[in-house]
């Protein structure tokens, strides 16, 4: 992310200290000093991860997962503290500058995490340099130092397995026992057996083994919610083929192998930017990207290191590629499809697969709130165990775009609607603060669709997987507050998201209630409300009435989700969040389970 210093000053201002020589060292071991701190802190509590999941401790993972968010931003702070403290950084000359950026790209050869460490120079030199200066020359608006082939010191990066001794049984089996979790498996024997049919299966029969066959995983785990998931793929003459296996509790707190997932969409399915980030140990985490991209090829690698916990350097990644992108198209960011909005000014770029958000300065009438709030309403979601059904965001500071590719009526929108929130400086569009998501088909509009073509089955799967969202954000402590179609997408696997936050609430800070009934008649038929009603009160009965307007979209509701408009359904959800209870969620269907397996393959 580009940021904008407090402090301005002109390009060709020179204020020499005499920095050069040990001084400018001296600030690029306060920069590396400041990277390595962070990311030991990083990897400690995914290192833990480890631990809390042999423990159980469900509670305790909700809990590291919402304090990792806040180490990158305090180590940069930290950083931009102590160089203006000690080394009046805002004063030193543009010539030092640059010999700090090479001095610092030299303390990079042999560092493990180099690609982490230049984004951590750009996030602190940017907030003292002015954005004049974000060039090569001063900051790594380019990659310097390569990721490829860099060798784990201490955990390698995968392990090999041959199955040459014990087949592929064996094979998994070792592999499950390699990871060293402290808490005993109800019947790896079964599991594994589950394992090799469902490999049987999904390949019609086992092919012929060729000579430099070998099976590849991940060195560490990935953890998230309640599961441990181990990544890998088996490599077999030409071919190639991924896998991920999730390990799970059992009701009598037994590990077991839940499935095995084979097609490499189901596996990017894990990885989907609507999900909770991973935690998992990485001595070279570009290697982990790497072997992960090589199973899934078609997933950004922005989008990847982003789900291994390192959104920094994702978001850096991603304004990468669209720079790249703008550098190498010609459409214009254009307002997006569907209702606008009373809080959020949305636009998009055809030939980009995101939409970019802006709160407005002036909200809608009925919108009681403020920027302060709204921009809480999102951290909340950072925050919380998303279970697939809200969208991550990208948030970005002082994001330059070039002004030609703007849409005249994006511009007209802006300065009506956010004149606050951007500036011009010559061909430049500077947004101060935005919000960037992966681009979905409004609910709204694929419901329209799907009644106008008469498909009634694509038309109950998505009624069915919004109730789904619902239920499953409530479970994840989670109330929507405005439910309305517009305020969900369809992915492109037909899940229903949701992705407008700025009327969220915690479950637990909510009252469901139900509807007082009417004194009389010439009350209830008045239109007026009859009781009395606190800002958090939730009338679940209510729903239907702004939802379910067409009969078609109420039979469908009805059938799947009548009791999202009764109080108890809410009720209960809150009283198992309060009673620390947390849910399994699952990232596959429910038929994918071993459970489900017939008992000859036992």
């Amino acid at each position: 992310m580009l940021e904008l210093p407090l402090v301005r000053r002109p390009l060709n201002m020179k204020i020499s200290v005499g920095l050069y020589g040990s001084s400018a060292h001296q600030i690029a071991l306060a920069l590396i000093q400041g990277f390595n701190k962070h990311y030991t802190l990083f990897r400690a509590t995914s290192k833990e991860a480890k631990t809390r999941f042999e423990q159980a401790n469900w509670l305790g993972v909700h809990k590291a997962v919402k304090e990792r968010i806040r180490f990158y931003d305090d180590r940069v702070d930290e950083c931009v503290e102590r160089l203006r403290t000690e080394f009046d950084a805002q004063h030193i000359d543009d010539g030092a500058w640059q010999q700090v950026k090479l001095l610092y790209i030299g303390l990079l050869l042999n560092h493990k995490q180099p690609e982490l460490a230049e984004t951590f120079f750009n996030s602190v030199t940017t907030k003292i340099l002015h954005r004049d200066y974000f060039r090569n020359d001063f900051i790594f608006v380019r990659p310097t130092v390569s990721t490829e082939n860099i060798e784990a010191e201490f955990t390698p990066t995968y392990r090999s397995y041959y199955g040459k001794e014990d087949g592929l049984r064996g094979a998994i089996r070792t592999i499950v026992e390699d990871f060293e979790w402290l808490r005993p498996f109800a019947n790896l024997e079964r599991d594994t057996n589950y394992v090799y049919h469902a490999v049987r299966r999904h390949l019609k029969g086992m092919p012929a083994r060729e000579v430099n066959f070998q099976i590849q995983v991940l060195g560490s785990a990935l953890y998230r919610n309640k599961a441990a998931y181990l990544i890998g793929k088996a490599i077999n003459g030409a071919a190639e083929y991924p896998f991920a296996i999730p390990v799970l509790h059992d009701s009598g707190g037994r590990l077991f192998l839940d499935t095995i997932l084979l097609d490499a969409w189901r596996i990017g399915l894990l990885f989907s930017l609507s999900r909770a980030y991973f935690m998992v140990d990485m001595e070279v985490p570009s290697g982990y990207v790497q072997f992960l991209r090589s199973i899934l090829p078609n997933k950004p690698r922005s989008e990847l290191y982003i789900m291994l916990g390192l959104g920094k350097q994702g978001k850096t990644m991603f304004f990468r590629d669209l720079i790249y992108h703008l550098h190498h198209s010609e459409d214009k960011f254009i307002m997006a499809p569907g209702i606008r909005g009373m809080v959020m000014l949305v636009f998009t770029l055809p030939s980009y697969p995101y939409v970019f958000k802006i709160i407005k300065d002036v909200f809608g009438a009925s919108k009681e709130m403020d920027r302060a709030t709204v921009k809480r309403k999102f951290m909340i979601v950072k925050q919380v165990d998303r279970v697939g059904r809200m969208a991550d965001t990208l948030e970005f500071s002082n994001a330059a775009f070039p002004l030609k590719r703007f849409d005249q009526e994006v511009m007209d929108e802006l300065r009506t609607l956010a004149p606050t929130c951007f500036e011009i400086d010559g061909e430049t569009l500077v947004i101060k603060h935005i919000y960037i998501e992966r681009r979905m088909e409004p609910l709204n509009i694929h419901l329209e669709r799907m009644e106008r073509t008469d498909n009634a089955e694509a038309l109950e799967h998505a009624i069915k997987e919004y109730g789904s969202a619902i239920r499953e954000l409530a479970q994840a402590n989670i109330f929507p507050g405005d439910m309305l179609w517009k305020n969900f997408g369809v992915t492109r696997y037909g899940r229903v998201v949701f992705y407008d936050y700025d009327e969220i609430e915690y479950m637990t800070d909510c009252n469901f209630r139900k509807t007082p009934p009417p004194p009389d008649f010439e009350t209830e038929m008045s239109g007026e409300v009859w009781y009395p009603v606190a800002r958090n009160d939730i009338f679940p009965e209510e729903f239907g009435t702004f939802l379910l307007a067409s009969p078609t979209l109420r039979k469908v509701f009805y059938k799947h989700h009548k009791d999202l408009l009764a109080p108890q359904f809410w009720q209960d959800a809150q009283k198992k969040i309060r009673d620390g209870h947390v849910e399994d969620f699952f990232p596959y269907p429910q038929e994918l389970r071993f459970h489900h397996c017939p008992p000859d393959e036992s």
